[in-house]
């Protein structure tokens, strides 16, 4: 470590001398953009600083202004282009330049595709060192009026005595007004357009938590509270909804209810003849379309056979797990969650499905000793958080499977677990990623490993 004197006493200081003055938020600062990184950010070097910018495509010359900056660090938001890369476009939706919730509608949906495929290969080549026998065309379906569920941010504004209805703006706090979103389902945009109005039209918005909106077999509105809400304004609430064709649910300490205790609140899985239910707060992928032509593919690639037992990880409210048990001997469907067992038991019970068993299990420790999984299975499919699979991974060859596929939402760890997998014999024979989130850099992805 250096030292230096100063006003008699000593200063240490970093090995390598004077530490360089942070850049300032606010500042403005011409880039040139060299690629675009994994979360869809543009990024540049200058100074010995790498910079983060929001809203940028590769060889583009703009100006970013800072957002944050730490160490070697700079986020930064798009101001200006000033050589604009041929794929750019003009953002459909009027409310992009503020609203945190999309982050690539500047780059065509062709090339939003291409670059979470070009993600996906670099994590899997990077981490792994693998690349698969054969990649699969992306499953993609419409780029707008897709997401099914949504939150919606209400703050009640002490100094302006007014209520802030809307979504986060990147990277603050702000809430963006906002009464109309382009990639909600239809029936979730006609609710969210007269939305701020009667929640602001309340005797007690301080009262409000935040919002939710549902589609699937029903539309829903879940208001969370903070405080009791009023006899008036609940019965504005519930006005609006009957007028909007919708549930509503409340939310307080305790878990969501109906304010009809009989409203029944699922999705279906038509190629199946299923009807699942949930309940807001449950895991419940938002894309509809892309949901149903996941599983589609998941059980084409796993090809589970009449005489087969197969294993069904991180199994949520059966989503993988009842389809499975149309093809399959036998489908043993694993959770972490009991609430989210007990619900999917009550799933398979109304489909009439009686081949598949669920259990509790946690699924961040290995599988050894866990009784199901004594008699082995011939396919497992894996559906794992972002943190992946690891531990889970680790001896999942000792189960017999000759064949697994792992639906993954985050490539480093799919990537990660990859590496595991080929190590104890498994070939990545198919990949490719699933469009879960488009006008997004989220890259959602599906692989398909055999054993030699």
């Amino acid at each position: 470590m250096s030292r230096k004197k100063s006003n008699g006493g000593l200063r240490f200081q970093p090995a390598g001398g004077e530490r360089a003055a942070q850049v300032p938020v606010g500042k403005k600062q011409r880039l040139r953009i060299e690629r675009v990184s994994g979360d869809g950010r543009g990024i540049a070097f200058l100074e010995g600083r790498t910079w983060f910018v929001s809203g940028a495509l590769g060889d583009e010359e703009v100006e970013a202004r800072v957002l944050a900056a730490r160490g070697k660090v700079v986020e930064a938001r798009l101001e200006r282009v000033f050589l604009a890369s041929p794929e750019r476009r003009e953002a459909p939706c009027r409310h992009y330049a503020r609203c945190g919730g999309c982050n690539l509608q500047h780059l065509p949906h062709e090339g939003q595709l291409a670059l979470k495929q070009r993600l996906l290969a670099e994590q899997l080549q990077r981490v792994a060192g693998l690349q698969p026998e054969a990649w699969a065309a992306p499953l993609s379906g419409p780029e707008f009026g897709y997401r099914r569920r949504a939150r919606v941010a209400v703050r009640w504004d002490v100094k302006a005595r007014q209520l802030d209805v809307g979504f986060r703006a990147e990277a603050s706090q702000d809430i963006v007004a906002i009464d109309d979103c382009p990639v909600l389902v239809q029936p979730l945009q006609n609710i969210l357009r007269h939305l701020p109005t009667v929640l602001r039209s309340l005797s007690k918005p301080q009262a409000l938590g935040h919002v939710e909106l549902f589609s699937g077999t029903a539309e829903a509105l879940l208001v969370r509270h903070v405080a009791p809400l009023p006899a008036e304004d609940l019965a504005r609430l519930e006005a609006f909804c009957g007028e909007a064709g919708a549930q509503l649910w409340l939310q307080g300490e305790g878990q969501p209810a109906p304010v009809d205790g009989a409203a029944k609140l699922g999705f279906a899985l038509e190629p199946w003849g299923l009807e699942l239910a949930w309940r807001p707060g449950d895991f419940v992928q938002v894309n509809a379309q892309v949901n149903t032509l996941m599983i589609g593919q998941a059980l084409d690639w796993l090809a589970p056979q009449v005489h087969e037992r197969v294993l069904d990880l991180f199994c949520g409210l059966g989503n993988f797990a009842l389809p499975l048990a149309r093809q399959a001997r036998e489908v043993v469907a694993v959770e972490g969650v009991q609430a989210m067992v007990e619900r999917a038991e009550a799933n398979a019970r109304d489909n009439n499905v009686h081949n598949v068993q669920f259990f509790q299990a946690d699924l961040s420790q290995p599988l050894a000793g866990a009784g199901w999984a004594a008699e082995g299975f011939s396919a497992v499919l894996l559906d794992p958080p972002r943190d992946g699979a690891f531990e889970v991974v680790q001896g999942i060859a000792r189960l017999g499977a000759k064949r697994l596929v792992y639906v993954s939402c985050n490539p480093a760890t799919l990537a990660r677990d990859a590496q595991v997998l080929a190590g104890q014999g498994y070939r990545l024979k198919r990949a490719g990623i699933l469009d879960m989130f488009p006008q997004t850099a989220h890259v959602e992805a599906m692989a398909l490993f055999e054993a030699d």
